[in-house]
């Protein structure tokens, strides 16, 4: 008989384990990008920038987990990720993020995405506005280009945009290998981190890079950005650029002028970090954070 009970109990928590675990799997299962859940409570999800894995917020998970339940992307074609076949690639990864949000009843996560996943960001609360409940976007933009050339368009921006696909497209490993570490040393501080940064890059899908960075260059999000709903920050770097003349009053009119149209938000200027706020000055960027969240009731 002590076996039979022991026998039954052991297969009643087994049973209750492989619910839990169904109910915690979700639903439907994204084809433009990979997502690791971890955490519980109020959901958040986390989005990285061109070529990084969803790594890039490992001290960001491990900050906010015990009160969150976060949701951390790895986009397709990026950091040794499968790629996808795919004209509009940008669009596919926002129309694939609604749709999992929306499958697997996530109510009103909050969206926190760096550089392309900031802009992916930006355009997911613009086009579904009743499905974030507030922005966090880290570094980027409505429409890059104009952080550099307040005139440009997506017109004026096609041919050089154009070039530049072109350009990632011809290089090879090695020399991206070559190349890529001068690039990165203009966005990441830390040598340790410019190192994993390029092993993301260099397992990246060389035709999805060229790709993103195109439609990154060629889109304008300025004219929807009334649409959006949620309350917004946004925290930009600029001390990389100061050899060529930026400043944080320059950044700040920048941004000012691409936030124009969007009804809240709140602005933060990084005096400290270059691209990779998030790394550069985890300090300062937890603190704007932290702030954000009790504001929000996040």
């Amino acid at each position: 008989m002590k076996n039979l009970i022991k026998t039954s109990a052991a297969s009643i928590l087994m049973l209750l384990l492989v619910l839990m675990q169904a109910q915690a799997s979700p639903k439907y299962t994204p084809t433009a990008f990979k997502v690791e859940v971890t955490g519980k409570g109020k959901p958040v999800i986390l989005i990285p920038g061109l070529s990084c894995s969803g790594e890039v917020w490992k001290e960001t998970i491990d900050r906010y987990k015990k009160d969150h339940q976060l949701h951390v992307l790895t986009l397709a074609g990026f950091a040794g990720q499968p790629a996808i076949k795919t004209d509009n690639f940008l669009e596919t990864v926002r129309l694939d993020l609604a749709k999992y949000i929306r499958e697997n009843n996530i109510k009103k996560p909050m969206i926190i995405g760096h550089s392309l996943g900031g802009y992916l960001g930006i355009w997911l609360s613009a086009k579904e506005p009743d499905l974030v409940s507030s922005l966090v976007v880290v570094d980027a933009a409505p429409f890059l280009p104009a952080l550099i050339s307040p005139v440009a368009t997506p017109e004026t921006m096609k041919p050089m945009a154009a070039q530049m696909r072109q350009s990632i497209l011809s290089q090879t490993p090695e020399q991206l290998r070559q190349s890529q570490p001068q690039v990165l040393k203009m966005m990441i501080s830390d040598e340790a981190r410019i190192a994993q940064a390029l092993e993301w890059n260099l397992a990246s899908d060389a035709p999805t890079v060229a790709q993103a960075m195109y439609e990154l260059y060629t889109q304008d999000l300025r004219p929807e950005m009334a649409s959006i709903k949620a309350p917004a920050m946004f925290v930009a770097a600029w001390v990389a650029y100061k050899d060529y003349g930026t400043t944080h009053e320059t950044t700040k009119a920048n941004y000012t002028a691409q936030l124009a149209k969007l009804p809240s938000y709140e602005l933060v200027i990084n005096d400290k970090a270059k691209h990779f706020i998030m790394w550069d000055d985890q300090e300062g960027f937890f603190a704007a954070l932290d702030g954000f969240m009790a504001k929000t009731g996040k």
